[in-house]
């Protein structure tokens, strides 16, 4: 929570999506020193009303707002979006905290995860925008930054099994109408996936390569090195979609220059900043997406285990809500240390 005598007028650009409503709810939840708070969305949702604290607020539309009328813009619209209004947001004087992936590879934005390179925060002034990482990556730099800090990483295998809520509001939709449909021998329709994912795995989020990774998956091997400010890092990420509303997992296996034990990598992340080990090895001691990462701020990590196949290697098992940490509460936790230490 921030504690500051100013206040910070704040807009929220795609306040009617998943992301946007949680982004809304967290400020209120953390007491983020607001003036007046803008919802902001396309033109078809002006007049609306989303949630805020005790009460609510109207929709404005993003297409006749003036930005000058505020000092931080959230950006959860998507891409295209945030291509277009995000310069237009900055160069109107706000600093602009951008969810999207439209300019996370960009060298002057920073790239930022407040529990990993909270330093980076600063480096707005380049363009007066800040991006938020992909959810997936940012739930596994959470859980290896504390291990590289003893034993540096030189190579991490992940496999991720992302809910449905990564697709928004209309991925929701879909799981729950085709469960519905199928458990009411119905036929199913997909709309928003290639594929049924009620009751099955797709081994696709994003569209394909060149060389055979999907663009999710490339997500996490750029900005992974990026955040981590380690070129050297070698990701080989597969993504999956999953029959799961909210909370993504992973199992991460990773390789160090030098071998680090389970005991070592077990206390360095109970020791580590927005880090809950769970960690027992018995029937449920070990962290799930409903039971533990849904709307909890952590990441949870267990089945800590030495790879009996390197010498080197570490697997684990790594849950959060990807909603809620892989997206709107890091952008919030951004503006924290923004406001805390920049304006």
């Amino acid at each position: 929570m921030v504690e500051s005598v100013r206040k910070f007028n704040v807009a929220v650009v795609g306040a009617t999506g998943a992301v946007g409503e949680t982004m809304l709810a967290i400020l209120s939840q953390r007491s983020f020193p607001v003036g007046e708070v803008y919802a902001l969305a396309s033109t078809e949702s002006e007049g609306k009303r989303v949630e805020f604290g005790e009460g609510g607020l109207s929709v404005t539309s993003l297409d006749s707002f003036d930005f000058n009328r505020v000092d931080i813009a959230f950006f959860s619209a998507g891409g295209d979006v945030s291509k277009v209004f995000a310069p237009k947001a900055a160069k109107s004087g706000a600093v602009v905290i951008d969810n999207t992936s439209a300019f996370r590879y960009d060298d002057d934005i920073p790239l930022v995860v407040a529990e990993v390179n909270p330093e980076q925060v600063g480096a707005y002034e380049n363009r007066g925008i800040i991006a938020n990482p992909n959810c997936s990556t940012i739930q596994m730099v959470v859980a290896l930054k504390p291990i590289h800090d003893i034993a540096e990483i030189s190579r991490v295998n992940v496999a991720t099994y992302q809910a449905v809520s990564g697709s928004g509001k209309s991925g929701i939709t879909e799981l729950a109408n085709q469960t519905s449909d199928l458990l009411n021998a119905r036929a199913i329709q997909s709309n928003v996936y290639p594929a049924q994912i009620a009751f099955n795995c797709l081994p696709h989020i994003d569209e394909f390569q060149d060389n055979g990774y999907t663009k999710e998956e490339m997500k996490m091997v750029w900005e992974t090195k990026k955040i981590m400010e380690c070129p050297s890092i070698e990701v080989n990420p597969t993504a999956v979609r999953v029959p799961v509303f909210f909370g993504h997992s992973e199992a991460v296996h990773f390789e160090t220059n030098r071998k680090v034990s389970r005991e070592q990598v077990t206390l360095a992340l109970q020791k580590a900043p927005g880090v809950t080990v769970i960690d027992d090895r018995n029937d449920g001691g070990y962290p799930t997406p409903i039971e533990h990462a849904v709307e909890n701020d952590d990441v949870f990590v267990g089945r800590i285990r030495e790879d009996i196949s390197h010498p080197r290697g570490i697997s684990m098992w790594v849950v959060s809500d990807n909603i809620r940490k892989g997206a709107a509460l890091n952008s919030v936790q951004i503006a924290e240390i923004l406001v805390q230490s920049h304006l």
